[in-house]
């Protein structure tokens, strides 16, 4: 009975190929995430110096970093976001359920996965994310964290890696792959990697392989789940008073 409720697979094989477009796209993503990850000590107080704060320079490189890689994502992939969405238009109650279903379901999954791991322990990557959230105001951050963050990251972990290089590769070894990658990403810079911090980055990876997958490697459906996802993080975030955050954040330390 699951397999009926399921969207159809993804047509088109043809959409399926790497273009010139995807190597673009990937190059510039790689080459600027390298940059600042070996020489942003180094732009870091020239970013400071043009901007009127460190959050303001720090939410600008990020915007900037997104933007420019999402346009080229979304002119890469808008043959596949169009499909995608057609499809996910005859099946809108499909969607409209699944969406928030697959949020708990990542929830549950990444509560079970931490209390397996008997620690509770947040990634350089969160804290600075929760430390700009404080100082930029919710209109700014809804773009950059729900809107194009995840839709370059499920083009490049999940479009990319599982969708294009299946063609080529078993389809199990690029789901692993793009599960690991992508929590290896939110944890760059961390100096200890232990498995408290990379756990719930797993979890929340192998659940964006998994709706991927499940739903014929519809892009614009692991998108939608990966953005309201971060959605109900900011607005956890924003509606929590920020000297509760802190004490909060005090106790898990």
């Amino acid at each position: 009975m699951a397999t009926a409720h399921r969207l159809p697979p993804a047509p088109q094989p043809q959409l399926y190929r790497f273009s010139p477009m995807d190597g673009a796209t990937l190059c510039l993503y790689v080459a600027i995430a390298a940059f600042f990850a070996v020489a942003g000590d180094l732009v870091a107080p020239l970013l400071r110096q043009i901007a009127p704060s460190p959050a303001a320079a720090s939410y600008a490189v990020n915007l900037l970093f997104y933007a420019s890689v999402g346009i080229l994502a979304l002119l890469a992939a808008r043959k596949v976001v169009v499909r995608d969405l057609k499809v996910l238009a005859t099946r809108p109650w499909f969607t409209l359920l699944m969406v928030p279903a697959a949020v708990i379901a990542m929830m549950i999954l990444t509560a079970v996965v931490v209390a397996a791991s008997g620690q509770v322990e947040t990634s350089v990557n969160q804290a600075g994310l929760q430390a700009l959230m404080q100082q930029v105001p919710a209109w700014l951050m809804v773009p950059l964290l729900v809107v194009v963050g995840p839709f370059v990251e499920e083009y490049i972990f999940r479009h990319l890696l599982i969708g294009k290089m299946s063609r080529r590769v078993n389809i199990w070894i690029c789901c692993v792959l793009s599960a690991v990658l992508f929590a290896a990403l939110h944890i760059v810079g961390q100096e200890a990697i232990t498995l408290a911090v990379l756990l719930p980055y797993l979890a929340m990876g192998a659940t964006l392989v998994f709706v991927y997958v499940w739903t014929g490697k519809n892009v614009m459906f692991s998108y939608f789940v990966h953005a309201a996802k971060n959605l109900l993080a900011v607005i956890l975030i924003y509606a929590i008073p920020s000297e509760l955050f802190e004490q909060m954040q005090h106790v898990q330390a």
